[in-house]
């Protein structure tokens, strides 16, 4: 069962929430996530290799976006989360939320209109649009972040599993576009280097390529490549390090934990940062 659109990344991930939610000692709870997920869910995390093994990570990184969110909204008194590439994500409905936050979910079509078939009717916990929009296109992605930016004063745009795979050209135009728009003042969004990118084409690029998808984007320079751009580092989490506190770490991390000890200072930092979740603000 492989990936025949990029969207179905987002299948993939509903399901993985779908796991964790099922736990007894679940760090989060999706009641959405299985119906959101399918049986197409579960059957292409079955088809990468280890892709029940690497839960992990989306579960991780799940739950340091639902903190890291919360804690902009609440410290900075944001009116609009801009949720780029939303795909199946239920925050809205989950999430504590303002009542007066305007929540805005952008996606291709198809794949907003199946969420919103899954949930129904249930209420969101703030005030809840789609926007179906094609990111890929400038001019109407362009449109968009005018009308969004001239409706709100303090918005947070989230990009949660996007920019990984897009190019680095189609980063920077995205980066530059949130930029000129003055009331997008955070940007929260995932981060690879290039060591992991090697390991998720090596082991998973057969799997989403089919679908029109492909891992490219992991900058040597980390957080430092957007700064040309307009956005400069605020916070980052490591995903090894968020993972052992929320106690879901990958199998045999305690024997890199020890390894890394011997390892210098700046190759440490390196793994430190092979992924994580940054918070942007405008440089």
């Amino acid at each position: 069962m492989t990936i025949s659109h990029i969207s179905d990344t987002a299948r993939w991930v509903a399901h993985y929430r779908a796991m964790e939610t099922a736990r007894p000692d679940a760090i989060f709870r999706d009641p959405f996530a299985a119906k959101l997920a399918g049986e197409r869910g579960e059957q292409i995390m079955n088809s990468m290799r280890g892709g029940k093994q690497a839960a992990w990570a989306m579960i991780v990184r799940t739950k340091a976006f639902d903190e890291m969110i919360l804690e902009v909204i609440r410290a900075h008194g944001v009116d609009m989360v801009v949720n780029l590439a939303a795909g199946l994500d239920a925050r809205p409905w989950r999430l504590e939320l303002p009542a007066t936050l305007r929540w805005v979910d952008v996606d291709f079509p198809d794949i907003l209109a199946y969420k919103a078939g899954i949930i129904g009717d249930a209420a969101p916990r703030c005030r809840y649009e789609q926007q179906p929009t094609d990111l890929t296109d400038d001019a109407a992605r362009t449109a968009l972040f005018t009308r969004l930016g001239a409706e709100s004063k303090r918005a947070l745009v989230v990009t949660e599993g996007l920019i990984i795979y897009l190019t680095a050209e189609h980063v920077a135009a995205l980066a530059r576009g949130l930029h000129d728009t003055p009331s997008f003042g955070w940007w929260i969004t995932d981060l690879a280097n290039p060591r992991l990118l090697t390991y998720m084409n090596r082991s998973w690029q057969k799997g989403v390529s089919t679908g029109g998808a492909k891992f490219q984007f992991a900058p040597a320079e980390g957080t430092d490549w957007f700064l040309p751009h307009g956005w400069r580092e605020r916070e980052f989490r490591s995903s090894g390090e968020e993972a052992r506190r929320f106690d879901r770490e990958m199998r045999g991390a305690w024997f890199w934990r020890v390894v890394g000890r011997l390892w210098p200072k700046r190759v440490q930092e390196e793994f430190r940062r092979l992924a994580g979740y940054v918070l942007f603000e405008r440089a």
